[in-house]
């Protein structure tokens, strides 16, 4: 029975002591680089803001024509899909066929963009 209970303590504390402390993830510190994406995303904001600007010289010509349209185009080239989905962003207006279409989905998110 004493041999019981010992046996029985033995076991408890050893699990005890295996649940409070974590072993460390390897001898290596663990610290944060910077990658690779983080100096991407910030030539991708350059970018944007670059595409933003010339989308927004866009709107100084007159509306409902075909030379706004032919600037849009020409930031942002068409590439009309078979099946026409709603733009998410303006880089999705892309996709619809119809110039008519087309130019009212740029003028309506090239307008809520904020003046640089």
């Amino acid at each position: 029975m004493k041999m019981i209970v010992a046996l029985v303590a033995v076991l408890f504390s050893s699990a005890a002591l295996a649940q409070a402390e974590k072993p460390p993830l390897g001898n290596k510190r663990l610290v944060q680089h910077a990658t690779p994406k983080t100096a991407k995303s910030a030539k991708g904001d350059a970018e944007a803001k670059a595409r933003a600007a010339k989308l927004q010289e866009c709107l100084e010509i007159d509306d409902g024509t075909k030379d706004r349209l032919n600037c849009y185009d020409a930031v942002i080239a068409p590439a009309p899909r078979p099946k026409a989905t709603k733009a998410k962003g303006v880089a999705d207006c892309r996709f619809t066929k119809e110039e008519d279409e087309r130019l009212a989905c740029y003028n309506g998110f090239v307008e809520k963009l904020p003046k640089s």
